[in-house]
């Protein structure tokens, strides 16, 4: 959930670790409980990240780079996708008909997502904030990470201020969901 570093470098790592994840559902016998085992694991992980970039990584993009809000605009987009995905998928069983298919969905959605943001917008975030600014966004990332919910919201809020009061009561209504039912451990 946290890794450290500045904020690129930690949605970075958010990325390598759900690569990892989709890997492993690969390697998992279709249809077993594994599969909707690590669906769930990369359903925690893709909207914690979420919300941490709807947070505090898009706000910057609107404020620092050249068509900011054209730019963070795209990548909610994004998110709005793959967030409807995950709660499609949140329906599903590894058996159902359509699970494989979803989640080759998800995959592509999240692999162009995630080409976008590191070959494009990192590079110009990189290229217009001082290391001290994107240090501090890591953290802001890292603590955003803490609270936020654990499953699709696909009616929430996805930019300030709403978002930001809003997550962290969904994120703890999602973790006390996931305590009872065992989902995610």
């Amino acid at each position: 959930m946290g890794h450290g570093g500045d904020v690129i470098q930690e949605l970075t790592a958010d990325h390598r670790e759900d690569d990892e994840m989709f890997e492993q559902f690969d390697d998992a016998e279709p249809g077993s409980p594994d599969r909707k085992r690590l669906v769930d694991a990369i359903t925690i992980e893709l909207v914690r990240h979420s919300v941490a970039e709807e947070m505090h990584l898009y706000p910057a993009v609107r404020e620092h780079l050249e068509e900011g809000d054209a730019l963070a605009d795209k990548e909610i987009e994004d998110h709005g996708r793959v967030e409807r995905l995950l709660k499609g998928l949140e329906m599903q069983e590894a058996i159902d008909p359509d699970f494989e298919r979803m989640v080759r969905e998800l995959r592509t959605e999240v692999t162009a997502h995630v080409d976008d943001e590191e070959n494009h917008l990192f590079t110009q975030l990189r290229n217009r904030l001082q290391q001290p600014a994107l240090d501090q966004l890591g953290e802001k990332a890292r603590e955003a990470k803490k609270t936020a919910p654990t499953r699709p919201h696909p009616g929430a809020p996805s930019t300030p201020p709403a978002n930001k009061l809003l997550a962290p009561g969904l994120g703890l209504v999602d973790r006390a969901r996931d305590y009872v039912t065992g989902r995610g451990k």
